[in-house]
């Protein structure tokens, strides 16, 4: 997945917006405002920034090279995801897919009854 089809997949996501809140190359993808993906259009290598349960986060750690503590973020709770690595098109999705769901789960009521709504 490159970086076109990781941005295309995430704002077909509902209520997904993206922005460049810290400068011109960090592409933030939100849901209802809230951050769910970063990446640095930048860098050497496509890697992207995912929020993850913490076990979770732990056992893809352990078990896939490519998924290391979030670079810059909260370790517990991000990862950092090299997509040129060897994690194929259906995991990545997954994990985007994950990250997307834990920010929906931390939002308000009301948020979450606004995005059903989209």
């Amino acid at each position: 997945m490159n970086i076109e089809q990781f941005r295309e997949y995430c704002l077909s996501k509902k209520g997904v917006s993206e922005d460049f809140p810290f400068d011109e190359v960090t592409l933030c993808l939100r849901v209802v405002g809230k951050i769910f993906a970063i990446t640095g259009l930048d860098s050497d290598r496509f890697t992207v920034n995912l929020k993850c349960d913490p076990d979770f986060a732990l056992e893809l750690r352990e078990h896939h090279p490519e998924v290391q503590p979030g670079w810059h973020m909260n370790k517990k709770h991000w990862n950092t995801v090299d997509f040129e690595g060897a994690l194929d098109e259906r995991m990545l999705r997954q994990l985007v897919d994950h990250s997307y769901e834990q920010v929906v789960k931390s939002l308000k009521k009301a948020e979450r009854q606004a995005l059903a709504e989209f």
